[in-house]
């Protein structure tokens, strides 16, 4: 195999388009890859997927005096904008449900504000591939297949659940945490099968810290808003709902959907935004103004024939959102309707037919405004982060580094400012997952 001689370094293609640097100095190997720079652990018992292709296996184990961790299974659906790309295991992600599609006989479950974690038949794995050093008491009776679920201590126990799993000393700690098994990956069948194999594979290990995630059937809409309601009142995230007969996917999926409470509000119309891809010549989404002077686009739940002939500027309409995002504007919002019980107001429109090369409407998220940019820390061990997320009309950008530094940056354009708000939603819930911590600049 080829090697490093002290002071040598040598470049190695990753996923992204800039090659990572690997080096050796004074028999410290190292490597400029996410991977390798986030351990927290010391420089010289580090390795990474580069340094084992460079040197291979044999080379770097005996190098770091130890077993090397299990190489995850490479992930269909990628990785992290930020990350190494291709290292995660292969686990189902969730879509927000639009709060319209009807979810009558779909498996419900809470929503666990835990870790997500997937056993690969011998160890436990972050959607990233970076390791969780449970004790062996802790798996001790897990089964040798792969087990999808969430570790976990209680509702409103993040940060607590966070600060034991990424530690590395495999310390007592763990007794506080429960391994919620909710699917099995590797098992053949829709989702009702492999419900079935789990709860015979889990009662044979007979494991202490692991339990099936219960599931019910959802009866209606309505018995789907009191459990919601119900799990809230009690300190919980929301639900999640797997469609039945679903297959395990690797990627985001409409099989499985995430709800949360939505609250109804209402707001008149400023303009039209024009539609894009499917879309294309017809309504993308209405910007509309609350009675605060707030003012968005809502982006989703229209009908072909609604996006065809939108309400007029000055119309009131009602919408349906998750929450407000610290700026005062309602994320995730859905379309629901015209009120035409309310007088049309008088309103300057702003109809944008083309909204790359009209002159933009100035409304919170437009491509005339940006978003003030969320930032978050990550500080545990060596390993000391930042990460900021901003949005401008149909585009993010994504600022990342080690705090103190100025760091990497990264911009995404998307179809409409909707999909772009869609997936900074999405990110911010990766990186909050992931243990990062809002903080002020």
């Amino acid at each position: 195999m080829p090697d490093l001689q002290d002071g040598e370094t040598t470049e190695m293609q990753g996923s992204g388009a800039k090659p990572y640097l690997l080096k050796n100095t004074g028999g410290v190997y190292s490597c400029s890859c996410p991977a390798w720079r986030n351990q927290s652990i010391t420089i010289e018992k580090r390795t990474c997927k580069h340094l084992r292709r460079l040197r291979g296996d044999a080379a770097e184990e005996a190098r770091i005096g130890g077993a090397l961790p299990q190489r995850p299974a490479k992930s269909t659906a990628g990785g992290d904008a930020e990350g190494d790309g291709d290292s995660g295991p292969p686990v189902l992600l969730a879509e927000s449900w639009d709060n319209a599609a009807d979810l009558s006989g779909w498996w419900m479950s809470e929503k666990l504000d835990g870790v997500r974690a997937y056993w690969d038949g011998r160890q436990f794995l972050s959607r990233q591939g970076n390791l969780y050093h449970a004790p062996d008491w802790f798996v001790e009776g897990l089964p040798a297949v792969p087990l999808d679920g969430e570790l976990w201590i209680d509702r409103k126990k993040f940060q607590r659940t966070v600060s034991i799993v990424r530690r590395q000393d495999k310390s007592d700690s763990w007794n506080e945490v429960r391994f919620l098994v909710f699917d099995a990956p590797a098992a053949s069948g829709g989702f009702e099968e492999r419900l079935a194999f789990l709860k015979d594979a889990l009662a044979r290990g007979a494991s202490k810290f692991t339990r099936q995630h219960p599931h019910e059937r959802c009866r209606n809409l309505e018995a789907l808003r009191t459990e919601l309601a119900r799990i809230e009142s009690l300190g919980g995230e929301g639900l999640m709902l797997r469609q039945p007969g679903s297959k395990y996917v690797a990627g985001r999926s409409s099989t499985l959907l995430k709800v949360k409470t939505f609250h109804d509000a209402e707001a008149v119309v400023v303009g039209h935004q024009a539609g894009a891809g499917r879309h294309k010549g017809r309504l993308g989404a209405l910007l509309v103004r609350l009675p605060n002077g707030t003012e968005f686009a809502i982006g989703t739940g229209f009908s072909d024939r609604e996006r065809e002939n939108p309400p007029a500027p000055g119309a009131t309409v009602t919408f349906r959102y998750q929450e407000l995002s610290d700026a005062g504007v309602p994320r995730f919002p859905s379309w629901v309707g015209v009120r035409h019980d309310v007088a049309t107001k008088e309103v300057q429109s702003v109809v944008a037919a083309n909204p790359q090369a009209s002159a933009p409407l100035k409304i919170a998220g437009s491509s005339g405004a940006s978003t003030k940019p969320r930032y978050f820390e990550f500080v545990e061990g060596s390993s000391s982060k930042f990460w900021e997320v901003s949005q401008a009309g149909n585009t993010m950008t994504t600022r990342w580094g080690r705090i103190g530094s100025a760091g990497q940056s990264k911009t995404k354009t998307f179809a409409d400012e909707a999909a772009a708000a869609d997936a900074m939603a999405v990110l911010i819930e990766q990186k909050t997952d992931e243990g990062y911590v809002e903080s002020p600049r």
